[in-house]
């Protein structure tokens, strides 16, 4: 069954789907979650109430990958390329959980402006 998230971000809503991981499962549970943001190149990060281990580590990312990055509890979106990317790929700092992928323009991020962000189900 697909779960449908919401994430608002200033003007900006995009619409994602989770995964079936057990990461996953997790987030889906907190949710909703408002919360003050950080960003790192291309991505946005922020800690979440969830505390897992290391599930299908990855340690590059596509456009529009959401993840969770476990040293530091942290729901991850990736919006382009971050300070460890190399060539054409998106690299985050170190390895973290797929989550799922946004649907639409994630670069819409880019000019994405507020102090917060709102992630929600969509049901």
């Amino acid at each position: 069954m697909p779960r449908e998230i919401q994430i608002k971000v200033g003007d900006v809503v995009l619409d994602a789907e989770l995964n079936d991981s057990q990461t996953a499962d997790l987030v889906w549970d907190a949710l909703p979650i408002e919360s003050g943001y950080n960003t790192w190149g291309d991505e946005i990060y922020f800690a979440i109430p969830v505390t897992t281990g290391p599930e299908n580590g990855v340690e590059t990312v596509e456009l529009g990958d959401l993840a969770y990055w476990p040293p530091g509890k942290a729901f991850c979106i990736f919006y382009g390329q971050t300070p460890a990317s190399s060539g054409d790929e998106i690299r985050p700092a170190s390895a973290v959980n797929p989550l799922g992928k946004v649907h639409g323009d994630v670069t819409a991020l880019k000019s994405a402006s507020g102090s917060t962000i709102e992630v929600s189900k969509i049901e």
